[in-house]
């Protein structure tokens, strides 16, 4: 075949393809600009009870600035997202360290490790409803029968956050698990005989090895877990629905309130917009910190 023949078998083959994919193409780009695009617009109306729409321009976006329940949702995201990530990257670390030493763990123990990830959010969050429940609550029960006073748990100003924190932490510490866990099973093996002919300890191994190899791994799941935190809503939602008053009310749980319960569309949607732009740029700033301790 000449050279000319396999160039036009390349580009024939090249165009069947592009072919092939456009429709599914279009259709993907179609269902993620529409929403966007039909919320920016959103975000420049202004709606009446009546369902009269009236161009505001930025005027909903500068409204932000005012609002004492924005700053307030804003800073409940950023304690519950700081608060959730940290524990549950700690932890899915250790958990992850546990189950790649433990190599006789029987199959049946490592399902019941990472099982909660796998239970839906609202299941979790009635289950915990009940655990912690003041008068009735095992955890109370718990406390008691140590000696220790009953807490309020999500029914606390002071402790709803920690509380919603860790009904978190428990359910998605074994994804993080498995994430850290396949980078575990990904390092080379070179590097950890090396330490072990020089001597070094199962801490300085951890320290000065395995940490480090992991970054990468380890951020990755930051970038995984700051998408979802970022965006709290479901397990707020059936245990507290933003409260006791308004200690939980994430930006999400406000502009769910705002949208539809109060119908202010308009308002809620530039809520959403200016979430969406937090989430974008958290994940941003991880990629680039991700690609800066690749190895």
């Amino acid at each position: 075949m000449s050279e000319a023949a396999a160039k036009f078998t390349e580009d024939r083959q090249r165009l069947e393809l592009a072919a092939l994919s456009a429709p599914a193409v279009i259709f993907t780009v179609a269902m993620i600009a529409f929403p966007v695009v039909y919320t920016v617009w959103l975000g420049l109306h202004s709606f009446s009870s009546t369902g009269k729409q009236s161009f505001v321009g930025l005027a909903n976006y500068s409204r932000l600035l005012a609002d004492t329940e924005f700053w307030h949702g804003l800073w409940v995201t950023i304690a519950l997202y700081v608060l959730s990530l940290v524990l549950q990257l700690v932890f899915g670390v250790w958990l992850a360290l546990v189950l790649f030493h433990a190599k006789r763990l029987p199959g049946i123990v490592r399902s019941l490790f990472i099982s909660p990830f796998m239970m839906p959010p609202v299941v979790a969050g009635m289950m915990w409803l009940v655990i912690l429940d003041p008068s009735l609550g095992a955890a109370n029960y718990i406390l008691q029968s140590l000696g220790l006073p009953p807490s309020e748990w999500l029914a606390s100003p002071v402790w709803v956050i920690p509380t919603v924190a860790l009904i978190d932490t428990w359910q998605w510490t074994p994804y993080v698990a498995l994430i850290v866990l396949g980078g575990l099973q990904s390092l080379p093996p070179s590097v950890y005989e090396a330490a072990q002919i020089d001597g070094a300890s199962a801490f300085k191994t951890f320290q000065r090895i395995t940490l480090p190899l992991l970054l990468p791994t380890i951020v990755t799941a930051t970038i995984l877990r700051s998408v979802d935190l970022l965006r709290f809503f479901d397990i707020i939602y059936i245990t507290t629905q933003g409260g006791p008053g308004n200690a939980s009310n994430t930006l999400n749980i406000y502009g769910f309130r705002v949208g539809f319960e109060f119908f202010n569309i308009g308002y809620a949607s530039a809520l959403m917009l200016t979430l969406t732009a937090i989430v974008f740029g958290a994940v941003l700033a991880f990629n680039r910190l991700r690609g800066a301790v690749a190895w």
